[in-house]
């Protein structure tokens, strides 16, 4: 196999002149027919007995062609890829100059390649305090919320709704005096303030009485899922049935005995405060992490391949798909609830896109100009933890290459990262 590359007038764009011998096709038009021959038919010869000269006479001398060259070219330009230190990041573009029996395949393969970057200022980047303080209000809000969690619902009689409550209701929606799908429920427990309707429902539910009924006229906003009621005025037919509350056990040592494994509310207090420490120490790690890359992107260049970003927004919109059938719901109708079409999520996407890709890329040529490398022990380790996780058994792992080469670049980065945050200059404002 012989390669040829020259760089065409596009960025990043380059083409490859490919010729396999003659050798080597006619081997890969022998194991086609020989996997074809079993399902071929010739009058005069047991199916799948038609030697290969008859069926190539009967059928045409091309008819084992497109399918070696699919199984042989594929090889052969990842090793012409290796050879030349090339990276593709697109589909080639093949236009074939030479095929036949006995002869060499030639062909031109144009396509993308990975860009170089051209880094600007990563060291010493300037990024400022960051630090979050546990309050006492912070360490009370986690306590309210326990204590709403273990409240008790109670039956509230001979008062009207307020705000706070939990109405039992029936409600039916109605657009133009006509019902609409999904607009209609019975039984419903609506928490009053919680905003979880349309806005201004729950307000109208404010000053019912059991087994009242009223109508009230709410608008749905602009930008609401449904493109049949978005920014549309409905009436619903409400009737309620029922009200209740929530009644909030006071928060004493014994509500902490309940609650947790510590004796008094002060120990109770205590942890939440540690805890939300931690959470913060983190949050900080993290922002600092994210200050850093985001610097050091801003300040490198790269020229981003359209390939590339149309992978990227490949695996965007299948992670949305993957995301959605958890749910039961598939991508087509999702889009058709939104009233959008994928060339709309498309184009949203690809700022989002460029911006996962610089940052890759800019990390990348980080690990390379500062040569930082992950041990075997490091990637044996993180091996170790992936095969525990997943239920899988270390040793295949550790012989499958490309989870060796992706763990790698995992570590990598990770030491990218934490050069970029070493290395940088705290600003003393927060």
């Amino acid at each position: 196999m012989k390669s040829k590359i020259e760089k065409t007038e596009n960025a990043n764009e380059v083409k490859m002149e490919l010729t396999i011998e003659a050798k080597k096709f006619d081997e890969a038009i022998k194991k086609v027919y020989f996997e074809s021959v079993k399902y071929i038919t010739i009058p005069g010869f047991r199916k799948g007995k038609a030697p290969m000269n008859i069926v190539e006479k009967y059928y045409g001398k091309e008819i084992f062609y497109e399918d070696a060259f699919n199984d042989l070219v594929p090889k052969e330009m990842q090793e012409a890829l290796k050879e030349n230190n090339l990276e593709a990041v697109s589909r080639p573009d093949i236009e074939v100059t030479q095929i036949g029996k006995g002869q060499d395949l030639i062909l031109v393969a144009t396509f993308q390649i990975k860009p170089e970057v051209k880094l600007g200022k990563y060291k010493g980047i300037e990024i400022p305090k960051i630090e979050y303080n546990v309050s006492d209000e912070d360490v009370m809000h986690e306590l309210e919320h326990m204590q709403d969690h273990n409240a008790r619902i109670i039956t509230v009689e001979e008062r009207p709704v307020e705000k706070g409550d939990i109405a039992v209701i029936d409600f039916e929606g109605f657009l133009n005096g006509e019902p609409f799908d999904g607009g209609k429920a019975e039984g419903h427990e609506l928490e009053i303030g919680s905003n979880s309707f349309i806005p201004g429902f729950e307000d109208q539910i404010i000053g019912m009485k059991e087994d009242e009924e009223r109508d009230i006229k709410v608008t749905f906003p602009e930008d609401y899922f449904s493109n049949e009621l978005a920014g549309k005025e409905a009436t619903f037919k409400i009737k309620l049935h029922e009200i209740k509350k929530k009644e909030l056990p006071e928060l004493d040592d014994e509500f902490a005995k309940d609650v947790s494994e510590f004796e008094t509310l002060e120990e109770l207090k205590n942890n939440i405060k540690e805890k939300k420490e931690k959470q913060n120490k983190d949050r900080e790690k993290y922002e600092k992490q994210e200050a850093v890359v985001k610097a050091a992107c801003e300040n490198a260049e790269v020229d981003i391949p359209s390939g590339m970003i149309e992978t990227e927004i490949d695996n965007m919109i299948y992670d949305m798909e993957t995301r959605l059938s958890y749910q039961g719901i598939k991508l087509n109708k999702y889009l058709e609830m939104i009233g959008k079409k994928e060339e709309d999520i498309r184009k949203e996407y690809e700022q989002q896109a460029k911006d996962a890709i610089k940052s890759r890329l800019t990390v990348e040529a980080i690990v390379k100009e500062e040569k930082i490398e992950a041990t075997d022990e490091e990637i044996d380790e993180k091996i170790k933890e992936m095969a525990k996780n997943y239920g899988k058994k270390e040793e295949e792992l550790k012989d499958n290459e490309n989870i060796r080469k992706y763990i790698k670049q995992g570590i990598e980065s990770e030491k990218v990262v934490e050069f970029l945050v070493e290395n940088a200059k705290v600003k003393n404002k927060k």
